[in-house]
């Protein structure tokens, strides 16, 4: 998949409203591999709302969504588990973790589903986040820090061509944010993949090829 592309979509609940002062809500906006956007929002714009339809968790919307030139309105079930399998992976803003699983056997469920990165790989990022010593950890004990560093790996251990990332350094000092916009841009180059990030405020400090306001 090469381009995400939103035509003048707007969420059912938006809809009555008489203007909208969005670049994103109705609007004609193509998202492109190997690019870096950065989505800026307020409270209640809609933006993990936006997420959830890229990632086809929500449609409850009116406009189009389309991965290339299909339209995901017409996607089935089957289509939507292989595309977030291998082309659109998702950094959720409430991480969605098993806290009963050990932060490893979190990331390891997904990761034998794609055997994509070898355990070595993933003990470097641990190491990198400053998380090593939590890889046997419960994620239930853990901070909500520690579990978004534990999330954003798991969002890795997969092929992409899009990441989608929902407010990821909100609750990380700036050390252990700027580690994270490393590992990210490093494996969406690896990839030639096209990163999204939204942000209600504090955001990864990256190189973004478009900002936009929702």
């Amino acid at each position: 998949m090469n381009t995400i592309r939103l035509k003048y979509v707007i969420p059912h609940v938006f809809a009555s409203r008489e203007q909208q002062d969005s670049e994103i809500w109705q609007q004609d906006v193509v998202f492109e591999k190997d690019r870096l956007y950065l989505i800026e929002a307020d409270s209640g714009k809609g933006k993990s709302t936006l997420c959830s339809y890229l990632i086809g968790y929500r449609h409850d919307y009116t406009g189009s969504i389309f991965f290339d030139d299909v339209d995901s309105s017409q996607l089935k079930i089957g289509q939507w588990v292989d595309l977030r399998t291998k082309h659109i992976s998702h950094l959720f803003q409430e991480l969605r973790l098993f806290p009963e699983l050990t932060a490893y056997e979190n990331i390891e469920i997904k990761n034998k589903l794609t055997g994509f990165k070898t355990r070595k790989q993933i003990e470097e990022w641990f190491e990198m986040l400053g998380i090593a010593e939590k890889m046997e950890a419960k994620v239930g004990k853990m901070s909500f820090g520690q579990q978004q560093r534990v999330a954003l790996i798991r969002s890795l251990v997969q092929p992409f061509d899009f990441l989608i990332a929902d407010e990821p350094i909100s609750h990380l000092d700036d050390n252990n944010s700027k580690i994270m916009g490393e590992i990210i841009t490093k494996e969406a180059s690896a990839q030639g993949a096209g990163v999204v990030i939204t942000s209600i405020g504090k955001h990864i400090d990256l190189p973004y090829d478009t900002v936009y306001r929702l």
